[in-house]
């Protein structure tokens, strides 16, 4: 039996013991149980994206549908989705990405770094911005030119539509300009598993997924960049080169659910989550 079977019982119930004062509570309690389609439609938001930021999203949906009781949310995340396109359609009210869109409002919650990751076997650990642009170009295809060991260089990139390789080539001013030898991982997960035991590969992907991997052992190393290291001290003070921001986009017409939802990712509670 559901809450409103259960409270519509107590109701015949009262009614029959002649607790006729029970009445109008009772109604009114129902009517905000069932409520009308557009209010209980508002108290659930979708989220959609397709990036790294996965674990953060789930960890802030919980604490928020914690903190508002009734609040209901729902992720849609795979690598393939388009985010900022499934908002305008409709598909969903937020999506998380790293560029803005003239159409939606873009509310900013973090910096995501973007780590250069090798072979932990591989010598060399650090590089430069101009030489990241030409390995990646294809410009450069060995590592001895680079300052590393003669062998040939294996560019591992991440798929077209995500916001990490966008923000990786527009920094590094190669757009377009990508090998076609150059081998694309779906995730940052599957990239430095390529990675790892192949002294000729390099990738790119979310520093937090390679502060990671490196926690736990993965047999990669994370390259400096024009000398600085990749850090979550760096990429928030901005002297890391490689980040990019973490937006929430969505439409001006959004729900109070909507509303509530940006800010709380705003607070003090959700920046230690994002942290």
């Amino acid at each position: 039996m559901n809450i409103v079977e259960a409270r519509a019982t107590d109701m015949e119930r009262g009614l029959r013991q002649g607790r006729a004062g029970m009445v109008p509570s009772l109604f009114v309690a129902l009517g905000f149980l069932v409520g009308s389609p557009d209010e209980a439609l508002s108290a659930a938001i979708t989220i959609a994206g397709n990036g790294p930021e996965l674990r953060m999203v789930e960890r802030l949906t919980r604490a928020f549908e914690k903190q508002h009781l009734g609040a209901v949310a729902e992720i849609r995340w795979d690598p393939s989705f388009q985010p900022t396109h499934m908002v305008k359609s409709g598909e969903a009210d937020f999506a998380v990405t790293g560029q803005t869109d003239p159409d939606l409002i873009a509310t900013p919650i973090a910096w995501d770094g973007i780590a250069v990751v090798v072979d932990f076997a591989n010598p060399l650990r650090e590089i430069t911005s101009l030489q990241l642009a030409a390995m990646f170009s294809g410009a450069v295809t060995r590592w001895s030119d680079v300052g590393g060991i003669d062998t040939g260089i294996e560019v591992i990139n991440g798929p077209s539509n995500q916001p990490i390789r966008e923000t990786f080539e527009t920094v590094l001013e190669i757009v377009g300009k990508s090998p076609h030898s150059a081998h694309v991982s779906r995730s940052d997960q599957r990239a430095i598993s390529r990675v790892a035991g192949n002294g000729s590969a390099v990738t790119y992907v979310s520093l937090g997924v390679a502060l990671d991997a490196v926690m736990y052992g993965v047999g990669v190393a994370l390259l400096s960049v024009d000398h600085v290291e990749p850090a979550k001290q760096t990429v928030r003070d901005g002297r890391y080169l490689l980040r990019r921001p973490v937006l929430l986009l969505r439409r001006d017409d959004s729900s109070s659910t909507a509303t509530a939802f940006v800010e709380f990712a705003r607070s003090r509670e959700a920046k230690d989550i994002i942290e």
